[in-house]
C-alpha cells in the first residue's frame, strides 16, 4: 500500500476511539498544570518523552513482526496502573474492529482470537501498520503522533483553545516526534539480539496518579 495508508492510521478520524480520551490533560486541566498553549506544550512535551516513546516503541517492534503476546505482556509491565491497562486495552479492542475492517489479516485475526477482551493498543497499531505494508519507523511515527494530537485536541474542547494555536504546538513538536519514532524503531530493530529489554520503558508518575483519579470521577468528558 502507499505511505497515505499511514496518514489513515495516524487519522484522528480514524474509529478506533482516541477521540473520546484524553490522554491525561483532562485531569491535567483540573488540577490547572495546564491553563493555556504553553502549559499544553510542556504537558505535550513531556508525555511524547515518556509514554510516547513506551508505546512507539512496542509499535514499532509489532511492526516489526515480534510476537504479539509477548509485547503484550511487554506493555503490561510497562503500565502499571490498572485504570491506563484497562484504558490501553480498551483502545486496543477498538482499534482492532477499525483495522481489521480496513486492512484484512491474518496477524490481527489471531490476535483477536488469542486476546478477545482487548490487547493494548499500540500492539495493534503495530500489526496494522504492518498489514498496511508500513515500516515500523511508520508504526513508530503514528503512535508518537497519536501520543500529542490526542492531548492537543482534547485540551482545544476541555479549555476553549483556539484550533489554530494547537495546530501551531502539533507542527512545534513534529521534529521531537519523528526524533522519538526514529529512536523507538531503534529500538525495536535491537530486540532480536537483545530482548525486550530493549525497548523503552520510560514513565510518568504523575500522569499514573491522576490517571487512577480521573477513573474514579463520577463527571467527566472524556473516557480518560
Amino acid at each position: 500500500m502507499s505511505r497515505a495508508a499511514l496518514l489513515l492510521l495516524a487519522d484522528g478520524r480514524f474509529p478506533a476511539g482516541g477521540y473520546a480520551h484524553s490522554g491525561g490533560v483532562e485531569a491535567a486541566v483540573a488540577h490547572n498544570a495546564v491553563h493555556d498553549i504553553h502549559s499544553l506544550e510542556a504537558f505535550c512535551r513531556g508525555r511524547l518523552h515518556t509514554t510516547g516513546l513506551t508505546t512507539a516503541g512496542l509499535a514499532a517492534a509489532a511492526a516489526a513482526g515480534c510476537d504479539p503476546l509477548v509485547l503484550d505482556d511487554a506493555a503490561d509491565a510497562r503500565t502499571p496502573v490498572p485504570a491506563l491497562r484497562a484504558v490501553a486495552r480498551k483502545l486496543g479492542r477498538q482499534m482492532m474492529r477499525a483495522a481489521r475492517a480496513t486492512f484484512p489479516s491474518a496477524e490481527l485475526d489471531r490476535l483477536a482470537a488469542e486476546r478477545p477482551q482487548g490487547a493494548h493498543q499500540p500492539i495493534v497499531q503495530g500489526i496494522a501498520a504492518r498489514a498496511a505494508g508500513l515500516t515500523p519507523r511508520d508504526a513508530a511515527c503514528a503512535a508518537a503522533y497519536e501520543a500529542v494530537g490526542g492531548p492537543a485536541t482534547a485540551a482545544v474542547r476541555l479549555l476553549s483553545l483556539d484550533p489554530l494555536a494547537a495546530s501551531w504546538l502539533l507542527a512545534r513538536l513534529s521534529t521531537e516526534a519523528d526524533a522519538v519514532a526514529a529512536n523507538a524503531a531503534g529500538a525495536a530493530a535491537r530486540v532480536e539480539t537483545e530482548g525486550l529489554d530493549a525497548l523503552p520503558s520510560a514513565s510518568s508518575p504523575l500522569l499514573d496518579i491522576t490517571a487512577e483519579q480521573h477513573a474514579a470521577w463520577t463527571v467527566r468528558l472524556f473516557a480518560s
